[in-house]
């Protein structure tokens, strides 16, 4: 979308996503649903196995490397699909990376752990879930850091400061330019939301383009209001950037769906990995989207989606999970 394409010229970016994504109709689940169902598939954004952090990154190592950081910190738990991408992407230019993970170390890791293992990221396990212990041990290994000279670029989890927002700023404007290519109405896109990062670049973008839809977040973690709050105050520090506004009714977050909290598998969850497998050959994960993507189902049979509306399915990534 030309509008977005010039918002963001002033914004140094780097090319860490290959795009644009695919775009297209989930003809068999929507034929077993009986709603006319699309995905854009962020899973598939290339770099490092792909998923929506390499959006963020793309404008956030751009950032690091035009301000002379030459470290970064990631925090994030030991399944991290931000710090694994944020690994990869550091070393890719020349940045040294610490991962301050939430849980224990484990003799044999598997999953995104062993893949910041292997790509030899300097990894701090953190025993507790409390997040002010982790950004504490966070701000230590800074300040040890710094003490020895480094410049060093903290991340809080998930990217989610306004400059990584703005990858999805730029992914709705890409999205855009799907609809128009399919000669697409669209009422609703449906995603997890968690950190607030992703749904705060696609409320800005929807505030920016005016589509009149419904964004839905499916809370993965947080309770509705303060997911909310958290999208709201991100979107709009992402927007003043560009000196525009975002309306408050356009954050819209639905906590229905997270069960007994996060990462813990619900049997909606189970059945939606199971479901987009068999019936669409797309791998979800336990975490992120196959809460979200329960959730779509649900709207599905409950008649909150009705087999007029046309939906798209944001699949943000994550399914390296499975391999856990």
């Amino acid at each position: 979308m030309q509008l977005i394409d010039d918002l963001l010229k002033p914004f140094p970016h780097e090319n860490i996503s290959v795009l644009p994504t695919p775009f297209y109709r989930l003809n068999q689940l929507s034929d077993l649903l009986k709603c006319n169902l699309y995905v854009k598939r962020d899973d598939l954004t290339g770099f490092a196995f792909g998923g929506n952090k390499t959006r963020k990154l793309d404008f956030l190592i751009a950032e690091m490397i035009a301000k002379g950081y030459d470290t970064v910190i990631g925090i994030g738990a030991n399944q991290s699909n931000f710090c694994r991408i944020l690994a990869n992407a550091s070393i890719k230019y020349g940045l040294s990376v610490h991962l301050i993970l939430r849980g224990k170390k484990v003799s044999h890791p598997t999953g995104n752990l062993l893949i910041d293992q292997l790509l030899g990221a300097t990894i701090h396990h953190v025993d507790s879930a409390d997040p002010e212990v982790v950004m504490e041990e966070a701000l230590q290994i800074k300040t040890q850091l710094e003490y020895k000279g480094k410049q060093v670029f903290l991340l809080p989890p998930g990217g989610s400061v306004p400059i990584g927002a703005l990858g999805y700023v730029a992914g709705w404007g890409e999205l855009m330019d799907d609809l128009e290519h399919n000669r697409l109405n669209v009422d609703m896109v449906v995603h997890a939301s968690s950190s607030a990062g992703t749904q705060a670049g696609l409320v800005v973008g929807q505030a920016i383009s005016q589509w009149p839809g419904q964004i839905v977040g499916m809370s993965v973690d947080y309770p509705r209001a303060l997911l909310e709050q958290n999208v709201y105050d991100l979107a709009s520090s992402t927007a003043n950037l560009m000196n525009i506004n975002v309306p408050r009714n356009l954050v819209q977050v639905d906590d229905n769906f997270i069960g007994k909290g996060y990462a813990i598998p619900t049997p909606g969850c189970e059945e939606a990995v199971e479901l987009f497998a068999k019936n669409e050959g797309i791998f979800l994960d336990y975490v992120y989207t196959g809460k979200a993507a329960a959730g779509l189902i649900e709207y599905c049979r409950s008649g909150r989606i009705t087999p007029s509306d046309t939906v798209i399915f944001l699949h943000t990534g994550g399914n390296i999970e499975l391999f856990e």
